[in-house]
């Protein structure tokens, strides 16, 4: 059994299988709702129902309020249809985004490569070309476990925009069941399924604006991927990233943005420990990353694009020394993950966009 919807302002109507949610079948389409986490926690996909029967699915109840249930919201990430239905959604065209229906696909492990001591790099062969933004992520589905887990897709496309070659970065969460499963159980050889790309991070090129990436953990993916195919595009603005982790023993990547650094006089790397235990050779910045970028700058970004991605307290950090440095919510963008352990604390006091 299927249904028709019908997505306000733009007009579209597209059909959608029982059971199927709102998000999955526009994404399909290549219609782009706003979202983040996809999982009913932190409410960047609420639309207004405007006919038809709708079933609320298992929205958080601080994402999705009871009022706003009153009121004919749903989070498109959770809903179904129970009928033929018409919804409005705050949709936002963006000169620099490229539409790209969201597909499955079957990918082959030709590599895992421990970086650190709690993160790998999962290099999967995909079964077709799959194409992406730099800076998007794709859903992996894992065996026994309930839902899709999300990653970054660390690696840039190529010069079409696409790649058949797809390198994730997964940290390890102690009682995480999908990354304990693709820590301990994945092997080289395996075949796993995902889907993607989602996302809307990705550079606004045509601003031609100096950008700053702030990442922190395995939040270094999506950035790592962007500032890759800058460089490789011959991008001319300046490119900074200030990258931080607790110890010189989780700072992957380390060496090959110290050679960029090197190689391009336009790109910039600071890396920053928090926790480095003291009485070590390290050299460089010690602290958060907002405070690595705040020394560097004199407390003055204005004049750049910024993309933050890593965990939520990182970013909310992040977020507060750029306003108070002058760079606004128009050149903030920002990229991060929620898991349950974050429902009930997933907005920002400072600014509306994750």
């Amino acid at each position: 059994m299927s249904y028709q919807l019908t997505i306000d302002p733009l007009g579209a109507t597209i059909d959608i299988d029982d059971g199927q949610t709102i998000l999955d079948a526009a994404l399909r389409q290549g219609i782009y709702i706003p979202h983040a986490c996809g999982h009913g926690l932190c409410g960047t996909c609420k639309i207004q129902i405007c006919d038809g029967d709708i079933d609320h699915g298992n929205a958080n109840p601080f994402a999705l309020m009871d009022f706003e249930r009153e009121e004919g919201k749903t989070l498109a990430c959770c809903a179904t249809l129970n009928s033929d239905a018409v919804v409005e959604a705050d949709i936002d065209e963006d000169p620099d985004a490229r539409i790209i229906a969201v597909q499955d696909f079957q990918a082959t492990v030709q590599r895992i490569e421990q970086l650190t001591p709690t993160i790998k790099a999962i290099h999967l062969r995909l079964d077709k070309p799959i194409a992406f933004q730099a800076g998007q992520y794709v859903q992996i589905h894992i065996p026994g476990v309930e839902g899709a887990r999300a990653f970054s897709i660390a690696n840039p496309p190529d010069a079409n925009g696409q790649s058949v070659d797809v390198e994730l970065n997964v940290r390890q969460i102690p009682g995480g069941a999908g990354t304990q499963w693709l820590h301990e159980q994945l092997a080289e050889g395996d075949s796993v399924s995902i889907s993607g790309p989602y996302g809307r991070f990705f550079v606004r090129e045509s601003a031609q604006m100096p950008m700053l990436f702030m990442a922190g953990g395995s939040g270094l993916s999506s950035p790592r991927a962007m500032i890759l195919e800058l460089l490789a595009k011959g991008c001319k603005q300046d490119i900074s990233l200030v990258y931080g982790q607790r110890s010189r023993a989780e700072l992957y990547y380390d060496a090959q943005f110290r050679a960029l650094a090197e190689q391009y006089p336009n790109f910039h790397y600071i890396a920053a420990l928090s926790d480095e235990p003291a009485g070590t050779d390290w050299d460089g910045f010690r602290g958060y990353v907002h405070d690595a970028a705040q020394a560097h700058w004199s407390g003055n970004f204005s004049g750049q694009k910024a993309y933050l991605c890593g965990p939520p307290p990182m970013i909310e950090a992040c977020i507060g020394t750029l306003m108070q440095g002058r760079l606004y919510e128009r050149d903030i963008y920002t990229e991060r993950f929620l898991s349950a352990a974050d429902a009930g604390n997933t907005r920002s006091a400072l600014f509306k966009r994750i």
